[in-house]
């Protein structure tokens, strides 16, 4: 039997970047970390497909799905995980328009993301692991995230092709909005207990990059309704920030999440640069305020002090990072980006594995016995969308 071979180029060069043509850092750190998640997530069982850990834990249960994990096989990663592979290599096209990226992502990742497609229930959408494993769970926030990306894909190549995912995926996030509670789109499809700040606030990001692509009135109209309603239901008032979600019950889960607080933030900047409306200019910039001594701590490491976030999850500060990253086009205040810039260089010294890897606890003070492929995709975009701001 003849062996499939397949050759993925390597990304990792020393890069120019366009327009200045000076060597940038934040590209050749969010390049070679990509390469590094080809090299040790790559799946024996799918070629296009990475696996949920490395090394591959055997053991390993998916501990974020609404229903219990019925995947007994040597797995692949979930679609979360995916999706934030996915993200990272959206921003690295966006931050330097280099074709590879899109040649990446047009044979290799959207491909893979292509396997956890189930048409079989409608409105069609992307469900939580592979179709060929059945059917599982299909979550209203991890479509979220891949129509932010494909909205983002249209908005930079102008391919209709990746705005025509979006305006699907769209379809069934706006599926999951009803009038109890007043609105509000539920988690999991499967499991309509409860309205969370993960699946609208990133829909009103979603829906505001659709109006930007396409002009067309509805998804602005939504973007502000649902933004509208998550600032009613999940904002604490006292400092802005956003608890995670509601019970049909009426019931606030108040654990407070960076990336609910993120979107909200990045949503709201969008809808000002859309709008006008300097109301929600003024919400962006109370959450970007309050955020950062929430999420952070002080941490001493040989003899300096630096300001790092709290372990609550790596890819959950990135997603952060959109809001503060959007509010600068309004705003240009660098401090919150020099604030990111200065945690990149603290993880590159204290929270990163002799092979390359980062930890998924950023104060370095815990390593994984399995490092998890989030933790990995959330660097590649964080460091490519610091590249814009490299001076």
């Amino acid at each position: 039997m003849k062996k499939v071979v397949i050759v993925f180029f390597s990304l990792v060069i020393p890069f120019m970047c366009f327009g200045s043509r000076r060597f940038n850092p934040y590209i050749n750190l969010s390049d070679s970390t990509l390469n590094l998640i080809y090299k040790y997530y790559s799946s024996d069982n799918e070629i296009i497909l990475l696996n949920e850990t490395y090394p591959v834990n055997p053991l390993n249960k998916a501990s974020y799905l609404a229903s219990q994990d019925t995947v007994r096989n040597k797995r692949v990663a979930y679609l979360w995980p995916t999706s934030g592979v996915f993200s990272g290599v959206v921003a690295l096209l966006s931050n330097t328009n280099d074709h590879r990226y899109k040649a990446l992502l047009d044979s290799k990742i959207i491909p893979g993301l292509d396997k956890y497609f189930d048409s079989s229930r409608q409105p069609s959408c992307y469900q939580s692991y592979v179709a060929s494993e059945g059917k599982s769970d299909r979550f209203y926030d991890d479509n979220d995230w891949l129509a932010i990306d494909f909205a983002q894909l249209s908005l930079v190549t102008k391919d209709p092709v990746y705005l025509r995912k979006a305006e699907m995926i769209w379809k069934f996030v706006i599926s999951g909005w009803d009038e109890k509670l007043g609105g509000g789109i539920y988690w999991c499809e499967q499991k309509k207990g409860s309205k969370n700040t993960c699946s609208n606030a990133p829909f009103v990001v979603a829906s505001a990059k659709l109006y930007e692509a396409t002009n067309n009135i509805k998804y602005l109209n939504w973007a502000k309704r649902i933004y509208a309603w998550t600032k009613l239901n999940l904002q604490d008032s006292t400092d802005g920030l956003y608890y995670d979600n509601i019970s049909l019950k009426g019931r606030i889960g108040k654990k407070k999440y960076a990336y609910n607080s993120g979107q909200m933030m990045q949503g709201a900047a969008l809808l000002y640069k859309i709008t006008g409306d300097k109301t929600y200019r003024t919400d962006a910039q109370r959450i970007a305020k309050s955020a950062l001594p929430f999420f952070t701590t002080d941490i001493t490491r040989n003899g300096k002090n630096y300001r790092v976030f709290k372990q609550q999850g790596a890819w959950f500060v990135t997603v952060l990072s959109r809001g503060y990253f959007e509010l600068y086009g309004i705003d240009k205040d660098p401090h919150y980006i020099n604030f990111f810039k200065t945690n990149m260089e603290y993880l590159k010294h204290y929270a990163r594995y002799d092979n390359g890897l980062f930890f998924g606890d950023w104060s370095g003070s815990h390593p994984d016995k399995y490092k998890w492929l989030l933790d990995q995709g959330c660097i590649v975009e964080l460091s490519a969308n610091l590249s814009a701001f490299n001076k």
